[in-house]
């Protein structure tokens, strides 16, 4: 363990959906613990809901989809490389009544793979899982989307 302490990377997220996703900024979508290799993310049900009471599903979307960003931000050299989301599906489980979270994972073996792959080809496709919860811990959702972490300039 190194007595260097990493950046507030739940900060810097958060601080960039302001600018870069503003949309998501606007429905409350919220970084709350991102680390290498792991983030979470939660959105409230006020504001968000849909013509029969439960939120949006563009919403449940959209807090699930924010991960791989969050991720790719804590894990790899942001001077270097920067991540896109090329597909995702969405399994909606259950409707959703409260605020949610999303909690999605890279594992130290997929990081080390993407991230050699993209020095070596300029970029490296990831899956990325993700599941969304409800207040009471339903799963509301879960998501499967490919991602890309690219060097800049390709």
């Amino acid at each position: 363990m190194s007595d260097v302490e990493t950046p507030p990377f739940k900060d810097i997220v958060n601080g960039a959906l302001e600018f870069t996703i503003p949309i998501a900024h606007k429905m409350g979508v919220q970084a709350v613990e991102v680390r290498r290799g792991f983030a979470a993310t939660s959105v409230p049900a006020e504001g968000n809901g849909n013509h029969f009471g439960v939120m949006y599903a563009g919403v449940l979307f959209t807090v699930a989809e924010i991960l791989g960003g969050a991720i790719a931000i804590a894990t790899f050299d942001n001077s270097a490389f920067y991540p896109l989301v090329k597909d995702l599906r969405i399994f909606f489980r259950k409707p959703a009544k409260t605020d949610v979270r999303a909690e999605a994972t890279l594992s130290e073996e997929e990081i080390a793979r993407i991230g050699e792959e993209a020095a070596a080809n300029g970029k490296s496709d990831f899956i990325l899982r993700a599941v969304v919860t409800d207040a009471d811990g339903v799963v509301v959702a879960e998501t499967e989307g490919l991602y890309q972490l690219r060097t800049h300039g390709k």
